[in-house]
């Protein structure tokens, strides 16, 4: 019975496009947040580090898309393996996932807004999956394609941050 288990999350790689895992985790999140209480901070001070959490992410998450446009490669997280070139400099030379880290940066915001324990602890459960039904399979596939320019890459850069 466990060999079924591990084909089933198999199957989950490269599966669901991160945006749609973070929507569906910030919907979660919300759910979560109306079953307890919030803690009492100031609606200003939520939302104006919520807007900085968000106005972090924004750049970074553009920075990585511009990276892929002018190195003609593929931006489809779900096809890896479609990659023409292996992008390490810019927003790429700090962390290898900026659009998964713009991601999380986001939810962090929407946790702060929310202003409930309950929603953040689906920020782990976002960083995970993303790990390993996203980048996982990713980094196999990159490895496949760049052999020992991506191993020195990983060597180098972390995989968040």
């Amino acid at each position: 019975m466990p060999c079924l288990a591990l084909v089933a999350m198999d199957w989950l790689e490269l599966k669901v496009p991160p945006p749609a895992v973070a929507l569906l985790v910030g919907l979660l999140m919300w759910f979560a947040s109306q079953l307890v209480a919030p803690a009492e901070v100031p609606l200003g001070i939520r939302l104006g580090v919520s807007v900085v959490l968000a106005c972090t992410g924004l750049p970074i998450g553009l920075a990585g898309i511009v990276s892929f446009r002018r190195a003609k490669t593929t931006i489809n997280p779900t096809k890896p393996g479609a990659a023409s070139s292996l992008v390490t400099a810019g927003v790429f030379g700090f962390t290898r996932n900026p659009m998964y880290l713009s991601l999380l940066l986001y939810l962090v915001g929407w946790a702060v807004y929310l202003s409930s324990w309950l929603a953040a602890l689906f920020l782990p459960v976002f960083v995970l999956y993303i790990n390993r039904f996203q980048i996982e399979p990713e980094e196999r596939a990159l490895s496949s394609l760049f052999g020992s320019e991506y191993a020195a890459y990983m060597r180098r850069v972390r995989r968040w941050l």
